[in-house]
């Protein structure tokens, strides 16, 4: 069977009338898989049928009723998923970008959105921009736990400053995660680590990449070079400066080297 997204805007909230939608569908034998408020006055459903002739029917007839504007027909894509499991859209800055917003309150969502982008197969770059302490490094783990991905960090500093020199054994598997702090490997001067993170860009596996537009600085990728970026605020208005993560990377660094948060020191390995 295949599945469609259909969804429709209410032009007239008369009762019955999800209830006249679902029996057409049933007619035509149909199926609903599942539906949700969309929006506030929409309606999203993911639909199936074993023949594209009785799509096609229930397009036709729907598309003629007076109670409704469809607002959406097609092949259901990841947005669309996720839209009818949590009742509303993915933010995100144009209708063909590939830059999606989220802002704190909103991890749930996030997190279930980069896990549908890490199960799908093959190569994708991911750039996750955000202020410190916003949550950029817990969703990805997360999301790669969902997923069943296991998470490899070449760089960080969730705990303490991580960069990698090598990997071993299975580390090199395509069901991984490889997270980069973008600011950690910029300002890295381990030509060990850099010539990793070069090797691991060229694998087809997936990579998020924190801070993407340090990460590009001085290198060989531009943004052109990521498949999507996500943009993460603890408000909708937040401003993300590249001056204050700048200073925060710095602060990190004198606590590393001075033996802080617990006496970690840098840690490479």
């Amino acid at each position: 069977m295949n599945e469609w997204y259909f969804e429709y805007e209410i032009q007239v909230n008369r009762p019955g009338l999800l209830g006249d939608i679902a029996s057409l569908l049933g007619m035509l034998r149909v199926n609903i898989v599942t539906i949700n408020g969309v929006d506030l006055v929409r309606r999203g459903m993911l639909i199936r049928a074993e023949k594209a002739e009785q799509i096609e029917r229930f397009r036709n007839i729907v598309s003629t009723m007076e109670m409704i504007r469809v607002t959406k027909f097609r092949k259901p894509t990841t947005r669309d998923r996720l839209a009818i499991r949590h009742g509303r859209y993915i933010q995100r800055e144009g209708d063909e970008t590939k830059t999606f917003r989220f802002v704190r309150d909103e991890l749930g969502i996030l997190v279930d959105f980069m896990a549908e982008l890490f199960k799908k197969e093959g190569h994708k770059l991911i750039g996750v921009r955000g202020m410190p302490r916003v949550g950029k490094t817990e969703s990805i783990v997360a999301a790669s736990v969902c997923a069943n991905k296991k998470w490899l960090f070449l760089s960080s500093t969730m705990i303490k400053q991580t960069v990698r020199q090598k990997l071993h054994g299975d580390e090199y598997g395509g069901n991984n995660v490889f997270i980069i702090d973008g600011a950690v490997t910029r300002r890295s001067s381990d030509e060990r680590h850099q010539q990793l993170v070069r090797e691991m860009m060229q694998q087809p596996s997936i990579k998020v990449v924190e801070h993407p537009d340090i990460f590009v600085q001085h290198s060989e990728y531009t943004l052109e070079d990521f498949d999507y970026i996500i943009e993460l605020r603890h408000h909708p208005e937040e401003e993300i400066t590249y001056q204050i993560l700048e200073k925060h990377e710095q602060q990190n660094d004198f606590f590393n080297e001075s033996g802080g948060f617990g006496g970690f020191g840098d840690f490479n390995f």
